[in-house]
């Protein structure tokens, strides 16, 4: 059996120079003073949430809540403003602004949101990118929700010259504009004067577009304002708070987003964390060895003293506990729940675990760095945790390796089964060498009672490293000292594959050798391998809950990016359509200003529901199911003309209007078509039905379909706001 030493006079020195540097003097946070590191919503973002809170109240209170009064009266500004832009029309005007508008439409707008998702594809910024497109799919569905709630007309008495889509408060397009020069911005741009340059770039171009569209008379400057605020608001609030910059930093240069910046607050608050709750007085506090760490921010920490120490810290902070949950889910996905794989809470209990692995080890003669504790940066969020620094040390894959270190090595995981642990981590980075000694860092996995698989898989591990530098002849040879045959066997039949940690994988295929199957061809016989993967009904329920998670993300990409359902041609939220003067009808007649007459819902009869309301500049279409007929057996289109071709003229009994019909067959069915024309416009009903009973549908049909004028609509606007609204044109000149 092989030993590990006494403490060598140099180690001792070490532990009396690392007692001196901790001081008694120690002081407590009183209740209510802040912690060293506040952590603080910014005020932009507080001032941002406040206004878009209190308009989306003023304009429920003024719209949802009442059609007359204070909803007359914003409008009636608002109008006032956009016929005064329209008032300033020109030819040579209108063609240049008419340009600028279009970067508000739904292909501009898509163009533009795939100048975010392409570089946050190509930076690998996948957080950054399933925030975007969740944030950008939540805003326009709340703005669409929003619109249909406030259900606010467009401008009245202009002529309407640009594209739009469904009611004008608040602007769609323009919140879709808005969010994503925001997210380009958080999602792209470092912070610093960059950033500050952008914002200002991007306002610039917001109200650009805005007032083009005033002057076109698409929408009303209240419109805009809400439109502003939904559209900065959100992301700011989502990127600020789930992709914060101090954690996940915009930077093109190299690094890990694991790594925090120890400068500026930060390197303050460690300073004063580290004097008040450890009594330590810091000169220096740098990064460490950051190439082999990706779940910390380790740090070299200068204590002064005569002569002065150095002590090792590390930094953790939410996004590694986030880090820790995903790992940890996606071992289980992979394989099942092999061993604890129970995710930490909160960053404290994070932290607490491997203070608790590192005197466990320590108290058990395991060479591993004395730990001097935690200390508290920001509650819940952000922790230091403090240990002895191996200061002359390199790490295994650079150091020289010989038998007394390969003995070491072997003793260490002798030493980890004797004492019932786990490294779980064992890799080169996490196995230090200093004076021909071989140290064990980096305990955060550390396991209590570990599962016999998880007890091999460190033995084969720490073989699988020591070859590295060595031969697998002289490894196999100084093993089975310490270790039967049996548990070689064992640990190389339970290691490959994912259970060797990433760097292991990485440095043997560097090498370009197979060492796993070099140990397997020492062994007297192959071992069998031992199957990792355990199925559970919880690994099952967490697969398909993760399948349809990806399913939603997927699906909210494609309809951003990719499907024609967009801006464009979204619908309305309208329950009713019934002939009688009120918004969606005065929408209606608003998107074919030169038509007489709009059409509406007579009535419904039994098994009939109205669906899906869209309108538009140029048209406004109305779908209708039936329960036996099927989805959108009935759909009703109002146009500015139509072309009956060699339809049948047939007699109608609205005054006004010319009638033709069309019987088509269809397989298995039929579909009748019939156009309503009339001065100015055209609407056409299409009735399609798979089943029979083609009488009774056609009836109910004619039932369905009901008209009423543009005048009736133009009277009932200007009764309500006493005269201040006209809705025809004309009357505003």
């Amino acid at each position: 059996m092989v030993t590990v030493p006494a403490q060598t006079p140099k180690a001792a020195d070490d532990g009396a120079r690392l007692a001196a540097s901790v001081r008694p003097s120690r002081r407590r946070r009183p209740t209510g003073e802040a912690p060293p590191l506040p952590h603080r919503l910014q005020a932009s973002s507080v001032g941002w949430l406040l206004a878009t809170l209190g308009l989306v109240a003023l304009f429920a209170v003024t719209f949802a809540a009442s059609r007359h009064g204070a909803a007359v009266a914003v409008t009636a500004a608002d109008d006032r403003v956009v016929r005064w832009f329209a008032g300033l029309r020109s030819a040579w005007l209108t063609d240049a602004l008419h340009p600028v508008a279009l970067l508000s439409n739904w292909w501009s707008i898509r163009i533009l949101v795939w100048c975010v998702v392409v570089p946050l594809l190509v930076l690998k910024r996948f957080r950054h990118l399933i925030v975007f497109v969740v944030v950008i799919n939540l805003t326009f569905w709340l703005a669409l929700l929003l619109s249909g709630a406030l259900k606010r007309p467009r401008p009245f008495g202009v002529a309407i010259e640009g594209g739009w889509n469904g009611y004008a408060l608040p602007s769609v397009p323009l919140t879709i504009m808005a969010l994503t020069l925001v997210s380009l911005l958080y999602c792209l741009v470092p912070e610093g004067r960059w950033r500050q340059a952008g914002k200002w770039a991007a306002a610039a171009i917001f109200a650009l577009v805005a007032v083009a569209r005033i002057y076109l008379g698409v929408d009303a400057p209240t419109d805009v304002l809400l439109a502003a605020a939904l559209g900065v608001t959100i992301p700011l609030l989502a990127y600020r708070l789930i992709t914060p910059n101090e954690v996940f930093p915009i930077r093109y240069r190299r690094g890990r987003s694991a790594h925090l910046d120890v400068g500026g607050e930060r390197g303050q608050a460690i300073r004063q964390a580290l004097t008040d709750q450890l009594g330590l007085v810091v000169s220096d506090v740098k990064p460490f060895g950051l190439a082999g760490s990706a779940g910390s921010t380790p740090l070299r920490i200068t204590v002064k003293g005569d002569p002065e120490t150095h002590l090792f810290g590390k930094l953790y902070a939410k996004n590694h506990l986030r880090s820790d949950r995903s790992y940890k889910l996606g071992r289980e996905l992979l394989y099942g729940r092999l061993e604890d794989e129970k995710a930490f809470n909160s960053v404290r209990r994070l932290v607490q675990q491997e203070d608790y692995a590192l005197r466990l080890l320590h108290d058990a003669g395991l060479p591993s760095p004395q730990p001097l504790g935690f200390v508290e940066l920001t509650p819940e969020r952000e922790y230091l945790l403090v240990t002895e620094f191996f200061d002359g040390s390199v790490e295994l894959g650079e150091a020289e390796v010989d038998e007394r270190v390969i003995d070491d090595g072997l003793s260490i995981v002798r030493k980890l089964w004797d004492a019932g642990l786990a490294h779980r981590d064992i890799k080169p980075a996490n196995l230090l060498v200093r004076n021909g000694r071989v140290m064990l860092i980096d305990v955060a996995f550390a396991e209590v009672r570990p599962s016999p698989w998880r007890q091999a898989v460190d033995l084969a591990n720490m073989m699988l490293c020591l070859a590295l530098r060595s031969d697998p002849e002289l490894v196999y040879a100084r093993a089975v000292r310490l270790f039967t045959i049996e548990e070689i066997t064992e640990a190389f039949a339970a290691t490959r594959g994912l259970a060797m940690p990433s760097q292991l994988r990485r440095m043997i295929r560097a090498q370009g050798r197979d060492l796993h199957a070099e140990f397997l061809g020492l062994l007297p016989h192959q071992p069998r391998p031992i199957a990792i993967q355990r199925w559970s009904v919880r690994r099952i329920g967490l697969a398909a809950l993760a399948l349809l998670l990806a399913f939603i993300v997927i699906q909210m990409a494609w309809d951003l990016l990719i499907s024609d359902e967009g801006v464009g041609n979204a619908a309305i939220q309208s329950g009713d359509l019934r002939c009688a003067p009120h918004e969606p009808l005065v929408l209606m007649a608003q998107s074919v200003p030169t038509a007489a007459m709009v059409p509406c819902v007579g009535a419904l009869p039994a098994g009939w529901s109205l669906a899906e309301v869209v309108v538009g500049s140029g048209s406004s279409r109305f779908t209708v199911d039936h329960d036996r007929g099927g989805v959108g057996a009935l759909s009703v289109q109002l146009t500015a003309s139509c072309d009956v071709g060699d339809a049948q003229s047939l007699t109608t009994d609205e005054p006004g209007t010319r009638l033709n019909q069309r019987v088509e067959r269809t397989s298995p069915g039929y579909a009748v078509t019939r156009w309503y024309r009339f001065p100015g416009g055209c609407i056409t009903q299409r009735l399609d039905a798979s089943t029979g009973g083609r009488e009774a549908l056609t009836n109910d049909a004619s039932v369905i379909l009901g008209f009423t004028t543009r005048d009736v609509l133009h009277a009932t606007v200007r009764s309500q706001s006493d005269g201040r609204l006209e809705l025809h044109e004309s009357s505003a000149r």
